[in-house]
């Protein structure tokens, strides 16, 4: 793969999700609205919302945001945990609620050989 335009220092906050049927559209629409807040930061690149229709995967329902760097990373933490205070919304409460298992981690990419 060419790293040609892309950005060394990105890091990828990759969300993995088994969400069962029932929970979907509460899942998506807290999941839609914590995107909308993402998109509008510093240091936001891009971000993708997938969800599986085939395959034996266990996840069903991966997101992806992309972030020019750490440090955009480190500024967006506490404004995404103010917004959702202020609207009483705890994504491990609603996670725990819900039956959902979640795998949460960032990533970068692996430099090429």
């Amino acid at each position: 793969m060419s790293t040609k335009n892309q950005r060394d220092g990105s890091v990828f906050r990759v969300d993995k999700f088994v969400v069962p049927a029932e929970a979907r559209d509460e899942i998506l629409g807290k999941v839609r609205m914590t995107h909308e807040l993402l998109r509008q930061q510093e240091g936001f690149v891009r971000d993708f919302l997938l969800e599986q229709f085939s395959g034996p995967g266990e996840f069903n329902l991966v997101t992806m945001v992309e972030w020019e760097s750490q440090a955009a990373v480190d500024k967006v933490v506490p404004i995404v945990k103010a917004a959702h205070e202020r609207i009483a919304f705890s994504p491990q409460e609603t996670i725990t609620r819900l039956g959902v298992k979640a795998d949460i981690a960032n990533y970068q990419r692996v430099p090429e050989a």
